[in-house]
């Protein structure tokens, strides 16, 4: 490792509910880190459409930059990552042509289908290695172009480039121009052997090619910020280095894991499980599993599947605390542990949860039709979600074991999710394997390592994960009972 050691990172780590900002550094082989910003992030509603408000972003961003400027005076480089498939269209004079679609938007509603009459659906998988979900990139893009064509309408006649989230943030403070392969590979549309855009199946699916651009690795520099955002927030000329901008491909760099012997779940608004291999699965059991093939760091393959995770849990305490009954999180694992019998379950992953307009009514009508028991109180709501996520993540690992070309030794909880004990227990009891829990701010991390690693002060993703794993602790969670799987 390289001696001058005590460069701070700036980490924009951005989810669908809230953004933060974390500087860090490296100092005597360990990563100190300090969250300095927080701020809400939300979908806006438009004429029944949705959009993500990147202006209100950058402002966030802005003084986010102030802050560390007042608290460090200089920062070695900055590093953003955010939710992946979403992104801005950039017309020939440089400009956001609109707020940017958000993935929970119903306009791609049918969408799939259609595209499968032009490619069918095993072929689409196959070429992208990305499971399918009605908001992949692909199918938001052909949307687009529909709406063009329905309502008169230009905007994708207009658009010269797309940019991904991170990269859109990026280029709003640099002014430049670049597609980071994490991110992008969750569009469908990137081929997961030469991890290039296949460009021939876009123009096939009435995608015009021109507008993806050439695809950038981890650790590339994308510019230096604006030189009047340098003056406005005392930052000076700082880098804005590409890490993984997908916060999955972030957050899983940050597994404190010392061998591959691992499955790792990233736990906030999505769950997202799986395992890191040097190459893609594919073939016909991976399109019956629906298993997803995501650009990781170093070359790897993040091999997963998305589950719909604390969403639930946010979205009915949005609809208590309108109702006056507000509970932190603690609070709601206490309260699931003296429920922690009420029987009844849902699949978390039911379409009908994706963006209801009263999450706990909707769960409610879902225990209802399947004629279980009916919750009491929000205990039992809450101890239900729980109780089902920990069986789907069963179901999961069990389909995510057939690609592995190794034993799944260990399961590894990362992100905000890993904080709850009473679900990495359930989590431990229903996989029937040892969960490891920690660290929460694993995005945050992950964002700031590969900022390191591109400044050339670790070596590789093994090097990484020794420095995270003395930095911070994990509780180990041993499976109170053999899985019956």
């Amino acid at each position: 490792m390289n001696g001058n050691t005590h460069r701070n990172f700036l980490a924009f780590d951005l989810g669908a509910t809230s953004g933060r900002a974390v500087i860090g550094h490296l100092s005597g082989g360990k990563l100190e880190m300090e969250e300095i910003y927080r701020f809400p992030n939300r979908i806006m509603e438009r004429d029944g459409r949705y959009y993500w408000d990147v202006y209100s972003i950058v402002g966030h961003l802005k003084a986010a930059m102030k802050a560390a400027a007042e608290k460090c005076g200089s920062i070695a480089s900055i590093g953003i990552d955010t939710w992946g498939v979403d992104f801005g269209c950039i017309g020939e004079d440089g400009s956001l042509l609109e707020l940017p679609r958000s993935y929970r938007d119903p306009y791609t509603d049918g969408i799939p289908e259609e595209v499968f009459r032009i490619v069918p659906r095993e072929e689409l998988y196959s070429a992208s290695g990305i499971q399918i979900m009605n908001f992949n990139t692909v199918f938001q893009l052909y949307a687009l172009y529909k709406e063009d064509r329905e309502n008169g309408t230009d905007l994708m006649a207009r658009t010269k480039r797309i940019l991904f989230m991170p990269d859109l943030l990026s280029y709003m403070l640099t002014g430049n121009a670049l597609c980071e392969y994490t991110d992008a590979s969750t569009s469908a549309l990137v081929n997961p052997v030469s991890k290039e855009f296949d460009r021939s199946l876009a123009e096939r699916i009435g995608i015009d090619p021109s507008i993806l651009g050439k695809i950038s690795y981890p650790g590339t520099e994308v510019g230096i910020l604006k030189a009047e955002i340098s003056a406005e927030t005392g930052l000076g000329a700082v880098p804005v280095i590409a890490v993984a901008g997908h916060d999955t491909a972030s957050a899983i760099a940050a597994v404190p894991a010392d061998n591959e012997k691992f499955a790792y779940l990233s736990s906030g608004t999505w769950s997202l499980l799986g395992i890191e291999q040097p190459r893609p699965v594919l073939g016909a059991d991976a399109v019956r599993a629906n298993i997803t093939n995501e650009g990781g760091i170093e070359g790897t393959v993040r091999c997963l599947k998305n589950i719909t995770g604390m969403w639930l849990l946010e979205q009915c305490r949005a609809v208590w605390s309108k109702a006056g009954r507000d509970y932190t999180y603690p609070v709601l694992q206490r309260m699931a542990e003296e429920e922690s019998g009420f029987p009844s379950r849902i699949n978390p992953d039911d379409p009908r949860f994706a963006c209801p307009s009263d999450m706990d009514a909707e769960i409610r009508a879902a225990i209802s039709g399947s004629g279980q028991l009916l919750p009491e109180n929000d205990s039992q709501m809450v101890s239900c979600i729980y109780h089902s996520l920990a069986d789907r993540y069963d179901e999961v690992l069990e389909i995510v074991k057939q690609f592995a070309d190794f034993e799944i030794e260990r399961l590894h909880i990362i992100g905000g999710g890993s904080a709850n004990d009473f679900l990495n227990q359930l989590t431990a009891d229903s996989t029937g394997i040892p969960v490891i829990a920690g660290p929460v701010e694993a995005t945050a991390i992950g964002n700031i390592m590969l900022q390191a690693k591109a400044a050339g002060l670790v070596e590789d993703r093994w090097a990484m994960r020794r420095i995270i794993a003395a930095s911070f602790p994990t509780r180990v969670f041993e499976p109170r009972r053999i899985s019956d799987n």
